[in-house]
């Protein structure tokens, strides 16, 4: 945090008038439902995005990215979205959005630093947008609660984009509290904390490194499979996927393509996981949590189709180490990265166990240790 007041402060030669912060997420299940299914269940890591504030006289807008090294301009008087921009477009769709309530139209100097891994499913993106909401919500004086924060960075992202955004990154990044995981419904758009297990956990991601060409159009077939199965199951519009259960899946075995009736079936799973999820949460049984997360990461493989040999392999190999008692891929699969919850005291013995990896897939893992630590806030002001 001291680092991007001196980092700001050698762009612009000027202190920061704001510093804030938002964490990045990770999903524990049900990242895999179209928006309108099913429930996610998410946690705000310790790994976070920030960023550092001062206020101009003039209408320029000034952004400098420290981890990428790159800078981009703007105007308050011309403010939209612009391909070019790129990572950009996030605090200018908040500034917009602040903006249009009231704040007034003045230039600004932004710094942003972090530590959130990029394009791997963290969330880093929605936490730049929030810290930059927080950072404006301090500016303006607003009483506006969190939830209403994450409400309004969804909305200014998809106006601002012009694409619809999901709302479970966004509330599980802003309201993030030490030791507390979240639950969204994404059919209700809303959500609910409850505290994670005792003891001195840490989080740990892993990279594969694998390439990753063609998620996007494997994203596409699997949203046109859910629309192919809801067409049978539900003619008539009104139900999802998630009001049919496994049983009533499988009596339109005749009727449903295998590959269809394999992900409708993951998905009317992956809901009934996450109740069991939050109930083995309530009860303080671990074991059976990582049960779940297991049968998850199985069904991901088998049923979905989205995970792989080398993802695959480090779930194996990390609930092959001591102490581990839950592991899963997350994200959007076809690589990316495995989540694990272990004791500090495990890490060592799990990194040992990646030596071979890279022997036998030709990748180098990349290990990310985090906790369940992060928050949005204001640092200094």
């Amino acid at each position: 945090m001291k680092d991007i007041v001196a980092l700001h402060r050698a762009e612009f030669e000027e202190y920061p008038e704001i510093v804030a912060a938002a964490p990045g997420v990770v999903k524990l299940l049900g990242e895999q439902i179209p928006s309108s299914e099913g429930l996610v269940l998410a946690a705000g890591l310790s790994l976070e995005v920030w960023v550092a504030i001062s206020f101009r006289r003039d209408s320029s807008l000034r952004f400098f990215a420290v981890d990428l090294g790159e800078r981009k301009r703007g105007s308050t008087i011309n403010l939209k979205y612009k391909k070019e921009d790129r990572w950009a477009n996030y605090p200018k769709a908040m500034i917009d959005a602040f903006f249009q309530t009231g704040l007034p139209a003045t230039g600004m100097n932004m710094t942003i630093a972090g530590d959130v891994p990029m394009g791997l499913g963290f969330a880093a993106s929605t936490a730049l947008q929030l810290a930059t909401a927080v950072a404006l919500r301090a500016r303006q004086g607003s009483s506006s609660r969190n939830e209403e924060i994450a409400e309004m960075a969804r909305a200014a992202e998809s106006r601002f984009s012009g694409t619809a955004a999901r709302i479970d990154d966004y509330l599980a990044s802003a309201c993030a509290t030490p030791g507390a995981v979240t639950i969204v419904d994404l059919r209700a758009e809303r959500r609910h904390a409850l505290p994670f297990f005792d003891g001195d956990w840490i989080v740990v991601l892993t990279d594969s490194k694998v390439p990753r060409f063609s998620v996007a159009n494997e994203a596409v077939q699997r949203d046109a499979s859910i629309k192919q199965a809801l067409a049978i199951l539900a003619p008539s519009g009104k139900k999802g996927i998630r009001d049919f259960s496994p049983r009533d899946i499988d009596e339109f075995m005749g009727q449903l393509p295998e590959s269809v009736r394999r992900r409708a079936l993951h998905i009317a799973e992956e809901h009934l996981r996450v109740h069991e999820a939050e109930q083995a949460l309530l009860e303080g049984d671990r074991n059976a949590f990582g049960r779940v997360l297991a049968r998850s990461h199985a069904s991901l493989r088998n049923l979905y189709e989205v995970s792989c040999p080398e993802i695959d392999w480090l779930q194996k190999r990390a609930m092959e180490t001591e102490g581990v008692f839950c592991s899963r891929m997350t994200g959007e699969g076809f690589g990316g990265c495995t989540v694990s919850i272990m004791p500090k005291e495990s890490l060592e013995e799990y990194r040992s166990r990646l030596d071979e990896y890279e022997r036998i897939f030709g990748f180098k893992p990349t290990v990310h240790e985090t906790g369940l630590e992060g928050s949005m806030r204001v640092v200094g002001q």
